[in-house]
Formats: structure tokens, C-alpha cells, sequence
């Protein structure tokens, strides 16, 4: 069985993810430093609240270099929410530099018309190009979304799901090299989302790092 790491930087919702692995047998250990990530096969990057605090502690960790470098050499990462966020260089919300392991920035969502800032609640992903994580999936799921700004890669093909948002689609799923991120919350999705990460669990066993 594949060890996999959950990064513990202060904000993350760490207690829901460990009950939505604990739910399909996979055991994940708590990271907080560089020693633990280094024995792991597989990492997640949880995420809730603001992009600045979030990289102020992550910092505070010292794991920022292992993390980038984990990326960087093709290790399975996959991140969560803001966990998805921090990955890429920028972002509306804050001042602070991200992890920039995938190019390009996060905004704001558009105001529209009968939509509501923060995205709170149900939305259906749309599969629009191959992904391990999405294997086997249908068009569309519905995923549990709680959020205010989403991720705009730099290349098109980062981006494997959208979801609507009143006239306008953002990224919803992203992938580069063998990390994945989600924009919703998988462990509080559902069966959908326990189907996504045992999709990832799968891909996990029948790969080689």
C-alpha cells in the first residue's frame, strides 16, 4: 500500500480528508516536516481560506522547497481547493508568490448575473480532456464547490474539467505532469468524489515513480 502524506500547514480541513480515504482503506499520515514528506510515495495539498495566510504558513514549514521539488520531478501530488490555488505563480486574492510549479494565475470569478461570490454548494464538472483521476468518468458529476476565485493555467491543457458558472466555464480540475488538483472538495462530494479518489488510488498502485 502506496504511504501518502497529508501536508498539515495550519489550514487545511485535514479531519474530513482523512474520513474520505479512511472510507475506501487508505490510511494517510499528517506531514509537518521535511523528514516525514521525504518517505512518502504520494502527497495531498489541502486547502481552505485565504491564498497569503495559507503561503505565510507554508512557509513557516520550510516544506515550500520539497514541495516545488516533488512536483518539479514528477512525484503524485494532488491538491484540494486552495490546496489547487497555491500551486500556480499568482492570485487575485493576495500579494504573495505561490508555489508556481504550474504556470499561470488565480482570479476572481466574474460577477454574473444570479450567481453568488463566494460559489457555494452543487455544480457539475465536465470532462474536457484525459486524466488518470478521471478514468472511466462520466460526462459530468456533481461536485460540493465552496469558493471565490479559480485558476487560469497558463496552457489549455492543464485544464481537464470545467464547471459553469453563469455565462463564463472556469477550471474545475487541473493536471501537470502527475499532479492533479480539484477545485470542489472531493471528500465532501459524494459518492462522485469517492469515485475520484479511488481513481487516483488506482493510478497510484499501477504506477511507477
Amino acid at each position: 500500500m502506496a504511504k501518502i502524506g497529508l501536508i498539515d500547514y495550519g489550514m487545511g480541513n485535514l479531519f474530513s480528508v482523512q474520513q474520505a480515504f479512511k472510507r475506501v482503506n487508505q490510511p494517510l499520515d499528517i506531514i509537518r516536516d521535511i523528514k516525514s514528506l521525504r518517505s512518502c510515495d504520494a502527497l495531498i495539498l489541502p486547502g481552505v481560506g485565504a491564498f497569503d495566510p495559507a503561503m505565510n504558513n507554508l512557509r513557516k514549514t520550510d516544506l515550500i522547497p520539497s514541495i516545488t521539488n516533488w512536483v518539479n520531478n514528477g512525484k503524485p501530488l494532488i491538491g484540494i481547493c486552495l490546496g489547487l490555488q497555491l500551486l500556480f505563480e499568482t492570485s487575485d486574492e493576495g500579494n504573495s508568490k505561490g508555489l508556481g510549479v504550474i504556470k499561470g494565475h488565480i482570479r476572481k470569478l466574474p460577477q454574473e448575473k444570479n450567481e453568488r461570490i463566494p460559489h457555494i454548494g452543487w455544480s457539475p464538472i465536465y470532462k474536457i480532456n484525459e486524466c488518470p483521476i478521471l478514468e472511466n468518468y462520466p460526462e459530468s458529476n456533481w461536485m460540493y464547490f465552496v469558493h471565490s476565485y479559480s485558476a487560469c493555467p497558463f496552457e489549455e491543457k492543464n485544464i481537464v474539467a470545467t464547471t459553469k458558472f453563469g455565462k463564463t466555464n472556469f477550471s474545475s480540475i487541473v493536471w501537470h505532469k502527475n499532479t492533479g488538483a480539484c477545485q470542489f472538495h472531493p471528500e465532501k462530494s459524494g459518492i462522485a468524489g469517492q469515485k475520484l479518489i479511488v481513481n487516483w488510488l488506482k493510478w497510484l498502485k499501477r504506477t511507477t515513480f
